[in-house]
């Protein structure tokens, strides 16, 4: 076998080696919470919804934004600088207690401005930033590690925790709103604890000195990136303020409960995503590494939109298991939220491609573009069309944005698939989402058939690639034996 056949081989290995540990932590994880929606619609009002998801995504925002992505830095130079990793977690570590510290000032500050019932969610919120602060760092920096399996015990411990303790608190102490939040403080601190044992024990806690050359690096990279994960926030959190300031906080609730169905979709990305970020990384100075991202790309592609539609076609039924009471009115968002997370995927593997040869600046564009359109659209479109305005401006800034993605990653590699066979796919699942929710005549059957036709285009490249990392996987095994 020659040596780039070896490459190869190896390159779809790593990845399938990984793909099947982030799928363990994945499903197990996603899906424990994904059967928790009921409970959380059938004990919170659509107000306290509404005001959990805000925090929720004030997180999202502020977290990458305060840290620096000193998470991002911690994955990329984690992975080729094996001898400075502990270094790597010195300098990473030190840069999420200064935005603890930050949080905690603004938070406290804050209270001279606020009513008492305020102060209290405020209170909540610094907590929930304290925890979810660490535990995501130390997700990517384990990640950076090549500690897949470290990874993937913290965020199974995280899923476990936060189910026990919402049972706790939601349904034996009955605690509603002020339990949620509790429940997943605790699981993050949890988890957080969990993974920093499991690396002490792996070699991979060590009181190094903080190198101040790697420290200009690692924020040099992570700093960049503020604009690109702004706007991602902006893209994907930015509807449920507009939301919240023009139709309620009973709205958003009903909303933001909306985006649990396209979580399903979402475990597939993130499954995907967290795996693809280190083979790129591993993989772009290959020789064959536009072949291989090429066929990466396509099968992504035709994985998300095949997923997608089979979720608009049972929207439905999904919907009357997971919203209870007056959430149930959810269902209508889901369909362009949907289109949104496959254009919101393709977007994230693009860019990993930018950032794997170091390029955050282009990814900083196409977020920042998709943002002010977002925003532009959102405030539109809310005012005459409610949250489905929202849904639509979601799913439209998302396209926008990967199409610019996709043209700043032709200045590293070219990627040989059919646009005009792409933008059909796309076409077809905007069709489903009008005959879903308009309530045309015979609107299962309409859809069934356009599912059909989307399954009959996408399939070949989906077997194509499964095929390639099977025999990766079976001739690994072999060697093995």
């Amino acid at each position: 076998m020659g040596r780039s056949q070896e490459k190869t081989k190896s390159r779809y290995q790593y990845l399938a080696g990984n793909i099947a540990l982030f799928t363990i932590s994945n499903f197990v994880s996603k899906i424990l919470v994904f059967l928790l929606v009921p409970l959380y619609t059938g004990v919170l009002t659509t107000y306290e919804y509404g005001i959990a998801d805000i925090m929720q995504v004030t997180l999202l925002l502020l977290v990458p934004m305060l840290t620096l992505n000193m998470g991002e830095a911690a994955l990329r130079f984690g992975i080729e600088n094996t001898e400075m990793r502990g270094s790597i977690l010195k300098i990473g570590l030190s840069f999420v207690f200064r935005a603890d510290a930050v949080v905690v000032g603004l938070c406290i500050a804050s209270f001279a401005f606020v009513s008492t019932d305020i102060k209290w969610y405020v209170l909540l919120f610094a907590l929930l930033f304290i925890s979810n602060s660490l535990y995501e760092f130390l997700i990517l920096y384990f990640q950076g590690c090549e500690e897949v399996p470290i990874v993937v015990t913290g965020s199974v411990s995280s899923t476990a925790i936060t189910i026990v303790s919402n049972i706790i608190f939601l349904l034996v102490i009955k605690t509603g709103l002020n339990g949620y939040i509790f429940s997943q403080v605790i699981a993050f601190t949890s988890a957080s604890v969990i993974m920093l044992l499991l690396g002490r024990g792996a070699g991979l806690i060590r009181d190094l000195p903080e190198n101040g050359d790697l420290k200009a690096k690692m924020l040099g990279y992570g700093a960049p990136l503020i604009a690109y994960s702004t706007g991602s926030w902006i893209n994907n959190a930015a509807d449920r303020y507009i939301v919240l300031a023009l139709c309620g906080a009973a709205v958003n609730g009903v909303y933001g409960v909306a985006y649990k169905i396209p979580a399903i979709l979402m475990v597939f990305q993130r499954i995907f995503a967290q795996a693809w970020q280190m083979s790129a990384t591993k993989s772009y100075k290959d020789e064959k590494s536009g072949e291989f991202f090429t066929d990466m790309y396509r099968t992504y592609n035709s994985f998300m939109v095949i997923l997608c539609g089979l979720l608009i076609l049972l929207v439905n039924p999904i919907a009357a298991f997971l919203f209870k009471k007056d959430f149930y009115e959810a269902w209508i968002y889901v369909p362009p939220l949907l289109i949104s997370v496959i254009f919101g995927a393709l977007t994230g593997f693009l860019g990993s491609i930018c950032l794997a040869y170091k390029d955050s600046k282009s990814m900083g564009v196409a977020t920042g573009v998709g943002a002010v359109a977002n925003v532009a659209m959102n405030l539109a479109l809310i005012p005459h069309f409610s949250a489905m305005g929202a849904a639509v401006a979601t799913a439209v800034s998302y396209a926008l944005m990967c199409a610019l993605a996709y043209k700043f990653v032709r200045k590293y590699v070219v990627l040989e698939n059919n646009l005009l066979s792409d933008a059909l796919g796309y076409l077809i699942l905007v069709a489903m989402s009008v005959a879903m929710i308009g309530r045309i005549p015979g609107k299962y059957a309409v859809c069934s058939v356009l599912f059909a036709v989307t399954v009959l285009m996408n399939y070949k490249d989906v077997k194509a690639i499964a095929e390639k990392i099977f025999f990766a996987v079976r001739v690994r095994f072999n060697e093995k034996r």
